[in-house]
């Protein structure tokens, strides 16, 4: 198919039209075989959380230059930080000489200044400074190529095996690269590990130093259900761009990578949330991030029998951070102002790795999660009981492995609640905490 469009033919239907516009644009063709002349950037996938499948994919898993997708990495490896007490959302962050040098986009920032962290996420969201990103990278590791090998030792244990970070940005480096099935594990672990801080990603514009910045996302308030989350260019990378879709209990997170323009990739992006969030799968009540497949399907059944500990005991003795997450409205920001540098409390003690002979409680489950490492589904636990303490007062928390493509997921839950009824009742209560939650019958 020529790349030229010259409009619909007489009786050709308009959406079909729309349809060979944007693969134009793309350089792709309607069918799985792509043209000599097909764009050599382009990836895309479509992912069903609530199912755990892929709706589509081409290129998926081809290596591919993330630009500032990579900027998803440097937040979610913030907000370990700020989950691990290190720093808080006011805690101000130094500017380098360095950091002040990096190219647009940028905030302009000067050298020895300082940021809050919370400016810094929104600017990172927003506006997608580079400055900021590099700001980051030195203050929590030292230097930004330590901060890229944070990044990508992060990638391997979320469970990102195709993806390595070089610096915190997306700058042009040749040895930086990701696929863009990477990129939807990343977006749905960014979910899962902190939901109050993901709301910062549907911020639609940000204010600082008198001036304001809107986000980079044109699909914010445009496509419904729409709710993040990042944007990315270079000329190596071409237009990227991940989404984050929930509507009609249907929850899916799709990427495009390499469109030709940002226009171009939109219009793709479109396409497929209208072609393939109908197929998705409806999940009473809501989406359930985390229902029983996580990343890679459904659950097999029966069921794997628990293997690992219950870490109730290591639970009800962790301290939690001073900071907790800041409910983050989708609305326009504006930074708060310059405050006394804060000074960032220890962190706290890692959770014991616990005793497999613990028995379970009989009775119904709740499951907040299935995450790519054991530790995560652990801090997820933990965190759930900080906040929910008084509703699983009463119950045992465990991690238990599940198997599905050659991918090890770990599911986090907890057991002992009396009846169908309960446990219900403590899934709206951590919904309301914004916690996924799925109630499971006695296995």
């Amino acid at each position: 198919m020529s790349s030229t469009y010259r409009g619909p033919s007489r009786g050709m239907s308009l959406s079909r039209a729309a349809t060979l516009v944007v693969c134009a644009a793309f350089g792709i063709g309607l069918a799985t075989a792509q043209p000599a002349s097909a764009n050599s950037k382009y990836a895309a996938i479509v992912y069903d959380v609530n199912a755990g499948k892929t709706l589509f994919s081409r290129h998926a898993d081809a290596r591919r230059f993330p630009a500032s997708l990579t900027k998803m990495m440097t937040l979610y490896v913030l907000f370990e930080e700020i989950e691990a007490g290190r720093y808080n959302l006011h805690s101000r962050l130094k500017v380098s000489k360095t950091a002040a040098s990096r190219p647009p986009s940028k905030l302009g920032l000067r050298p020895g200044s300082t940021i809050t962290v919370k400016s810094a996420i929104l600017a990172l969201v927003t506006k997608s400074a580079n400055d900021v990103a590099a700001v980051v990278a030195e203050n929590i590791s030292g230097s930004e190529a330590n901060f890229g090998v944070k990044m990508t030792r992060t990638a391997r244990r979320i469970g990102m095996k195709s993806t390595t970070f070089r610096n915190a940005s997306g700058l042009p480096n040749s040895r930086q690269h990701t696929t863009a099935r990477d990129m939807v594990k990343l977006g749905l672990a960014l979910q899962q590990r902190f939901p109050a801080y993901y709301r910062y990603f549907n911020t639609t514009s940000f204010k600082y130093a008198g001036r304001a910045y809107r986000n980079h996302n044109r699909l914010l308030r445009r496509v419904k259900g729409v709710d993040g989350i990042k944007t990315g260019y270079t000329r190596a990378s071409g237009f990227n761009l991940v989404s984050n879709v929930r509507t009609g209990n249907r929850h899916i997170i799709a990427v495009v990578m390499g469109g030709r323009t940002g226009k171009s990739r939109d219009a793709h992006m479109r396409q497929l949330i209208a072609r393939h969030l109908p197929k998705a799968k409806r999940v009473r009540g809501g989406s359930v991030i985390a229902s029983a497949g996580g990343f890679v399907g459904p659950a097999p059944r029966p069921p794997v029998k628990p293997v690992l500990a219950s870490v109730q005991v290591a639970m009800s003795t962790h301290n939690p951070p001073k900071s907790t997450p800041a409910a983050a409205p989708a609305t326009a920001y504006v930074a708060e102002k310059p405050e006394p540098k804060t000074v960032s409390p220890a962190p706290p003690a890692p959770l014991p790795q616990g005793d497999a002979s613990v028995a379970l409680p009989d009775g119904w489950l709740i499951q907040i999660g299935a995450v790519p490492s054991r530790s995560a589904a652990i801090d997820l636990l933990a965190t759930a009981q900080t906040k929910a303490s008084k509703t699983l007062r009463h119950t045992k928390s465990y991690t238990e492995p599940v198997e599905k493509g050659g991918t090890t997921l770990h599911r986090a839950r907890f057991a002992g609640f009396d009846n169908k009824a309960s446990a219900r009742r403590a899934c709206r209560i951590l919904k309301k905490k914004k916690f996924a939650c799925l109630a499971l019958p006695p296995q």
